[in-house]
């Protein structure tokens, strides 16, 4: 152990004064660095944006309160914002949400159609992704480790000095060995300080620290073995370069997209604009359609309003709202396929992720940062609880001959509420597994 420990120190002096090993780690510290950054200032922002929204939101509720007496106006004039938080973790894995829209403004009209043509976005600049901690880790860090150690022996080979170096040392493990730990653990600390500096600042749990920490070291190993077992006998080090480039190639880029296109094969499910327009012609058919067939289809749902009756010739706020939710009775079939189909590309992306370790670390980052597709199906059933909560508040107003008070708008339902009831529910099934 004395002597491994002496090897260590002599490895690390030795490494100080090779310039483009110090180059690589400077590079690797710059560039996690950088991506911690971005990834912190997008989080930023997006609260920021979130804070910003709540307090608009507010004030444009109270005006409508204000302006509007009767519950049909008041449905049909205030919006409620809806949004999903970053996790304290989300700095260093974006995950989805550049991808899924994280924000809505939903009114009581018809849902499918709020929901998918919403939060619009240069689908190009989606497409690009950011360059957060997660992908530095998973998809860059492994060329920094074949640089710096595909050439382990086969430099001391062609330079002659191999032989000696296993002659004179007692042990090999003690040779290359502390060569191995010393770089590796140089990386390690590369790469995860700014991490840590971020995640202190940002509040993140120590059990998320420990976790990513564990994984990186973990895939740091997984890639150092690759690189150490390829060129352990070989003399020619761009011969080794040039076969590990091509296992990470082939890892971080032909199987996942081979991965998507075979599920994109294998699943199919309709797109967000078809459950769009299927909505909208339902409810724009709607005016011109008897009001009995209308009301048939909603009561269908609502049995508790079949004695709704149309007062009056001309514009009616229940019968209004009645198509309204038609529409999404219209569209429930092919909303409900597109997220069985949502939930099965991802079940099978789990597959392709045993064969891709990068793809697999960043599936458990982003689970981990709450930032992946599972959270985005969370945020819209979040979305469609509430609605159909505003639902509820304002029915019996609309369809049963009650007077309307603007006193009971203080029980108007909230998305802040709603979303706390809905986290501490996750806690408690979470305490209770």
């Amino acid at each position: 152990m004395v002597a491994f420990t002496k090897h260590i120190a002599r490895e690390w002096r030795f490494m100080l004064r090779q310039r483009y090993v110090l180059i690589l780690l400077v590079c690797a510290f710059i560039l996690s660095s950088f991506a911690v950054f971005t990834g912190v200032s997008e989080v930023s922002s997006q609260r920021q944006t979130i804070e910003r929204l709540k307090l608009a939101d507010e004030t444009d509720r109270l005006e409508a309160q204000a302006k509007y007496d009767d519950p049909g106006s008041l449905a049909y004039y205030t919006f409620h914002l809806s949004y999903s938080e970053p996790s304290n973790l989300a700095f260093a894995a974006l995950g989805e949400r550049d991808t899924y829209p994280w924000k809505h403004r939903i009114r009581m009209l018809a849902l499918e159609g709020q929901i998918y043509e919403s939060d619009a976005q240069n689908a190009e600049l989606a497409q690009a992704g950011k360059i957060d901690f997660t992908f530095v880790i998973a998809a860059l860090s492994p060329l920094l480790l074949i640089l710096l150690f595909h050439d382990l022996s086969a430099n001391e080979r062609t330079s002659g000095r191999h032989d000696l170096l296993v002659t004179t040392a007692k042990m090999k493990i003690h040779l290359w060995g502390a060569r191995i730990v010393v770089r590796l653990l140089a990386v390690f600390l590369c790469l995860l300080l700014p991490f840590y500096v971020a995640a202190f600042i940002s509040d993140t749990a120590w059990s998320s620290i420990a976790l990513v920490s564990l994984w990186c070291f973990a895939y740091f190993i997984f890639w150092t073995l690759i690189s150490v077992y390829v060129g352990r006998k070989s003399s020619s080090a761009p011969r080794v370069a040039s076969a590990l480039i091509a296992i990470w190639v082939l890892f971080v880029f032909i199987l996942p997209i081979l991965g998507d296109l075979a599920i994109k094969q294998a699943v199919h499910s309709p797109k967000g604009g078809d459950i769009l327009m299927v909505q909208r012609e339902a409810v724009n058919a709607a005016w011109d359609l008897p009001v009995e067939t209308t009301m048939d289809a909603f009561v269908a749902k609502h049995p508790k309003y079949a004695n709704y009756k149309k007062e009056h010739e001309g514009f009616n706020w229940g019968w209004y709202y009645a198509f309204q939710q038609v529409g999404d009775q219209t569209a429930a079939n092919l909303s409900q396929a597109y997220a069985d189909a949502s939930q099965r590309k991802y079940d099978f992306a789990a597959y392709v992720a045993m064969l891709s370790p990068p793809m697999l670390l960043q599936r458990k980052m982003t689970r981990l940062a709450n930032s992946d597709a599972i959270a985005a199906f969370q945020y819209e059933k979040e979305i469609r609880s509430f609605h159909a909560e505003l639902r509820e508040f304002y029915y019996p107003w609309l369809f049963l001959e009650n007077d309307f008070d603007k006193a009971v708008l203080s029980d108007l339902p909230n998305f802040n509420n709603n979303e706390n009831q809905h986290k501490k529910q996750n806690k408690v099934d979470t305490n209770e597994r």
